[in-house]
């Protein structure tokens, strides 16, 4: 700048026709949309805490064998209903590491329990990186590596042993990898089948849309329990493990496909009207590209968020039904098989341990609320 005679003020730098004069003033708020996103959802401390611990849920799935230190069905018939064993450092002012003490059961005839006594004299080291029992890596390595295993002469129950002497801790991680896979698989098959009829319904209208809203009607007015025990009933005993599964977690996505076909009709009932709508159909755009492109679209936030929460559904309804022993059987391992075998509360009033199993079912389920909760609030980043 420079100040002329008349006390003027001019720029002496050349003029350029570069400069934006309609743009903000502040670079950081010409953001995108999926920035504006991530910046609500941050703020929803919850979610935010809730999707870290999920993620890194379903990260430890496919390594869950390397955890563990005992594979699922391996027996210890002389630790049978053992206690929860603590992993100590010191001993007797000393640190030695991590260890554990050598615990000896026996059966009290009097009370008719099974009593143990841990003998603090001797510390035995855990040992790492160790051989054990064989699994399978990622589901295809074959592997016997293990991240911890139980010394010589000693065990290594951290949440105790059931009443076949199988380590709880070590079937918690292997019956994650079926619990919570159960859900993806089952929200896989409801999305297909609720986005598919429900946009059919809400696009067409007319004939289409009563007959599908029947089917929905009907499907709805079922009761949900009977018709989950009907249909797992029908499953034969002699299946594998492996093919159980996979039916349960299609009946899962059959039965909850309806809600959500009932969301998308709706909503495209009043997107179809929309001008964007119109000028695709009147340019000459198929019925099936004006849902993909232009309809969806404009519903993936409640989509999203309505999986996120439809997943808890879909793990609580294999907890139940392997609970009630018309889902998942034994040699498979789910979180709702273990509670099959707690449901004498006789046995849970003495060995309280067998009933860990519910607090991985309690925690993801509050978790992916909580993340369902703050994804449907952030992916509507315009919205106070």
């Amino acid at each position: 700048m420079s100040i002329q005679p008349d006390n003027r003020f001019v720029d002496v730098a050349p003029w350029t026709d570069d400069a934006d004069h309609l743009g903000p003033e502040r670079s950081d708020m010409d953001v995108s949309v999926a920035r504006l996103m991530w910046r609500k959802f941050r703020r929803h401390k919850l979610a935010l805490i809730s999707g870290l611990f999920l993620a890194f849920c379903y990260l430890l799935l496919p390594v869950a064998g390397f955890i563990a230190p005992y594979t699922p069905n391996q027996r210890d018939a002389e630790h049978l209903y053992a206690p929860p064993q603590s992993i100590n450092f010191w001993h007797q002012g000393k640190f030695i590491g991590p260890y554990v003490y050598e615990t000896t059961g026996e059966a009290d005839l009097v009370n008719f329990r099974w009593v143990y006594e841990t003998d603090t004299t001797s510390p035995r080291k855990l040992e790492f990186f160790c051989e054990g029992q064989p699994y399978n890596l990622f589901g295809l390595i074959r592997s016997v590596t293990h991240l911890f295993c139980a010394p010589e002469g000693a065990t290594v129950f951290l949440w105790g042993s059931d009443r076949l002497g199988r380590d709880v801790f070590s079937r918690i991680l292997f019956g994650a990898q079926l619990s919570l896979t159960v859900g993806l698989i089952g929200i896989t098959v409801s999305f297909v089948l609720g986005i598919f009829f429900g946009s059919i319904a809400g696009y067409f209208g007319g004939k289409t849309d009563w007959v599908i809203n029947r089917m929905i009607e009907i499907l709805r007015s079922l009761p949900e329990l009977p018709l989950w025990l009907a249909l797992s009933a029908a499953v034969p005993s002699n299946w594998s493990p492996v093919a159980v599964f996979f039916v349960i977690s299609i009946i899962l996505g059959i039965l909850d496909w309806p809600g959500l076909a009932r969301a998308v009709r709706s909503k495209f009932l009043s997107l179809r009207e929309e001008e964007y709508v119109k000028a695709a159909e009147m340019m000459g755009a198929k019925p099936s590209r004006v849902i993909r492109k232009h309809l969806l679209p404009n519903f993936m936030s409640h989509l999203i968020a309505s999986a996120t929460l439809s997943i808890p559904a879909m793990i609580l309804g294999e907890t139940a039904l392997s609970f009630l022993g018309l889902g998942l059987r034994a040699p498979a391992v789910s979180w709702g098989v273990m509670l099959n075998d707690a449901q004498n509360l006789a046995s849970i009033e003495i060995y309280w341990w067998t009933a860990i199993p519910m607090l991985p079912i309690i925690v993801v389920v509050l978790a992916f609320n909580f993340l369902g909760d703050g994804l449907r609030a952030s992916l509507d980043p315009y919205k106070t």
